[in-house]
């Protein structure tokens, strides 16, 4: 299918989030350490939430149920994203693409592109660090930035992208005196060098860049079944425009198109509980506050309606009677938040 979509702004009734602790700016290394979500008091009663990702890929350490929690929070939110996570030779390397701080912007999320600078070395592999962290006084530096910028997250985030060069030089400097330190083998720094020095012509080379990145992932994506997901169609493709003529690029789990009508299904699914956990579920809502708000949908320049339904499975089948009073609990507040929120759940 050629699925569009545009996109004007986003509304939304967050009812998940959980309560958030609160710290003190000068313990924000702390609060890292350990909260994924959290809010931050900076001085005179100026707070901020933050969140914080793990790695730059979507797909690991649920960022998105991260991002969610503070949703809730009436002033300002900050998420903090690493330009890159290289684990060592024998881990993970992951970039951060220009959709997922898109994403942020759409949401009213302002993005600190950040960059580790401390690791240990992992006591199972030889060539594979554990236990990264930011540097801190940087992240302090852009956390004042934020406090005082009068534009938009939009803004911000835009403007900030413009650095992404120069930040990724950082991680590589960073990432060479680990190695040495640690005396382990990271990834190859050319094939990073040759990223980075695109990155550093500036924000359109990053977009350029991340959407022909992103369009490999999707198509790739698209003939890969998860093992939290238990669908009954196949992926497809959405490419959404938002107002200022930006391109967003995602994957919609299933689609099923019945008369005028287009269901746009986020499925997640658990193999060993009787309902999904609560992590996977933030990670479905998300996607559920993009696609609520999506107008002028079109399959193959075919206008539709469209329903968007977040879809919980479980082995078997499901069965309400055996969920425990706080799956309960997460059920009501879900089909409040469906209802508030204009989307479907669909339970099996």
């Amino acid at each position: 299918m050629d699925l569009s979509a545009e996109i004007k702004g986003i509304k939304y009734k967050p009812l998940l989030c959980r309560d958030l602790e609160v710290f003190e700016f000068k313990d924000l290394e702390r609060a890292l350490s350990y909260c994924t979500s959290f809010i931050l008091n900076i001085d005179k009663g100026n707070k901020v939430a933050i969140s914080w990702w793990v790695s730059a890929k979507r797909t690991r350490s649920y960022p998105y149920a991260r991002v969610y929690d503070t949703l809730g929070f009436a002033g300002k939110k900050i998420t903090i994203i690493p330009i890159v996570k290289d684990e060592g030779k024998e881990g993970d390397r992951d970039f951060l693409q220009w959709d997922t701080v898109s994403l942020m912007s759409l949401l009213g999320v302002y993005v600190i592109v950040a960059y580790y600078n401390n690791a240990e070395r992992s006591k199972r592999y030889v060539h594979k660090i554990t236990k990264q962290r930011f540097d801190i006084d940087y992240v302090k530096e852009q956390v004042k930035n934020i406090l005082s910028y009068q534009s938009d997250a939009l803004h911000w985030n835009i403007e900030h992208i413009d650095k992404v060069g120069q930040i990724g030089q950082k991680a590589l400097e960073s990432y060479e005196r680990i190695s040495k330190k640690l005396k382990v083998k990271m990834h190859s720094r050319q094939s990073a060098e040759k990223r980075i020095t695109k990155l550093l012509k500036g924000k359109d080379e990053f977009i350029k860049l991340s959407r022909t990145l992103a369009e490999k992932a999707q198509k790739r994506e698209k003939l890969t079944v998860q093992p939290k997901e238990n669908l009954a169609g196949t992926k497809e493709i959405i490419t959404i425009q938002n107002y200022l003529g930006g391109y967003y690029y995602f994957t919609c789990d299933e689609v099923e198109i019945k008369g005028n009508n287009i269901f746009l299904i986020e499925g997640k699914h658990s193999k060993t509980n009787s309902l999904p956990s609560l992590e996977d579920i933030k990670d479905g809502l998300l996607k559920m506050i993009l696609f609520t708000n999506l107008e002028d949908i079109k399959v193959d320049h075919k206008k539709y309606n469209s329903i968007a339904v977040l879809k919980l499975t479980v082995e078997n089948h499901f069965d309400e009677n055996r969920l425990s009073p706080s799956q309960k609990e997460i059920l009501k507040l879900l089909r409040k938040k469906a209802k508030v929120n204009n989307f479907r759940i669909l339970l099996s």
